[in-house]
C-alpha cells in the first residue's frame, strides 16, 4: 500500500481518482450517446447509399451496352426481331430507371436524415457532459437557449422530412416508369442523340448530349467524346423544323432531320436512342416537330 506523507498528497490522490473515474464515464456516454448512433446511421444510411450506388452503375452500364447494340441494328431486319430487341431494350431501359430514381432517392434521405440523426447524438452528448461535470448555474443558462433552439430546429426538420418523404415516395414511384418522362412538358428535354457527320474517312455517327428548349426552339448539343488535341464546347442551335427521316431513305432507326438557322449546320440527320424519343419530338401525322 502507498503511505500518504501529508493531507494535501492524500488529496491530490483522491483528485486525481475522481478525474479518472469521470473520464470514464465521459466516455461511456460518448459511445452510447454519440459514437454508436454515428455508426449506426453510418451503417444504415451511408451503407445503403453505397449498394444503390453500386446497383446503379451496374444496370448503367448493362443498359448502355444494349443501347449501342439496339442502335446499330438495321431498319431493314425483320419486324419480329426489331420487336424482341425494342422489348429488351425497354427491360434493361426500366432496371436502369428504377435504380437511378432509388440511388437518387436514397442519396435524398442521408441528406435529409443527417440534419437530425447527427445533431442529435452530438446534443444529446453535450447535455450530459453538462450534467455530469454539474457546471455552474450560469453556464447551463448561457446554454440553454442554443440547446432550446436547437432542438425546435430538430424538431421541424423531422416533421419536414417525415411529410415529404410520402411526396418523394411518389415521385420515386412515378419516374420509375419511363413513359411518364416523357409527359413533363414543363421541363426542358434533355438526353442523348447521335448526329450524322462528315468526317475524313467519310460519315460516321457522333454521340452528343443534347438539351432542346421549347420554348425559343433552342438545342444545345454537348460532344460526349471530346478529342484529345481540342476540346470542343457545346453547339447552340435554333431549329426550324423536324421532319421523320422514311425508313427506307437511311438504314438507322428512330431519325429525322432537323433544319437550322445558322448557316454553318443547316440540315443535319439525328438519330434517337429510342422510339419514344423521337415521337416526343416529332408529330407522327405532320411529320413537323411540335414547336
Amino acid at each position: 500500500l502507498l503511505v500518504l506523507s501529508s493531507p494535501a498528497q492524500s488529496f491530490q490522490e483522491f483528485a486525481g481518482l475522481l478525474q479518472e473515474v469521470e473520464h470514464d464515464r465521459m466516455m461511456l456516454n460518448a459511445s452510447d450517446l454519440l459514437i454508436k448512433p454515428l455508426e449506426k446511421f453510418r451503417k444504415e444510411q451511408i451503407g445503403v447509399t453505397k449498394e444503390k450506388k453500386k446497383k446503379f452503375d451496374k444496370e448503367s452500364e448493362k443498359y448502355y451496352s444494349q443501347l449501342d447494340k439496339h442502335l446499330n441494328l438495321s431498319a431493314k431486319k425483320r419486324e419480329t426481331q426489331l420487336q424482341e430487341a425494342d422489348e429488351l431494350l425497354d427491360k434493361e431501359r426500366a432496371n436502369f430507371y428504377e435504380s437511378s430514381v432509388e440511388y437518387v432517392y436514397q442519396i435524398h434521405q442521408v441528406q435529409d436524415r443527417k440534419k437530425f440523426d447527427v445533431v442529435e447524438p452530438v446534443l444529446a452528448f453535450l447535455h450530459s457532459i453538462l450534467t455530469l461535470n454539474n457546471l455552474t448555474v450560469e453556464m447551463t443558462q448561457d446554454f440553454m437557449p442554443y440547446k432550446q433552439e436547437l432542438q425546435l430546429s430538430l424538431q421541424n426538420t423531422r416533421n419536414n422530412y417525415e411529410s415529404t418523404c410520402e411526396e418523394l415516395e411518389e415521385l420515386m414511384k412515378r419516374m420509375k416508369r419511363p413513359s411518364q418522362i416523357y409527359k413533363m412538358h414543363n421541363f426542358p428535354m434533355r438526353g442523348y442523340l447521335y448526329c450524322q457527320e462528315k468526317r475524313a474517312l467519310g460519315m460516321t455517327w457522333v454521340k452528343y448530349y443534347c438539351k432542346y428548349q421549347k420554348e425559343g426552339r433552342v438545342l444545345v448539343m454537348v460532344p460526349c467524346e471530346q478529342k484529345t488535341t481540342t476540346k470542343q464546347g457545346p453547339i447552340q442551335l435554333t431549329l426550324k423544323s423536324c421532319i421523320r427521316r422514311k425508313t427506307e431513305s437511311i438504314d438507322k432507326r428512330f431519325c429525322f432531320d432537323v433544319e437550322t438557322i445558322e448557316r454553318l449546320v443547316q440540315t443535319s440527320a439525328l438519330q434517337s436512342i429510342h422510339g419514344q424519343d423521337a415521337e416526343s419530338e416529332i408529330d407522327p401525322d405532320a411529320q413537323t416537330v411540335c414547336v
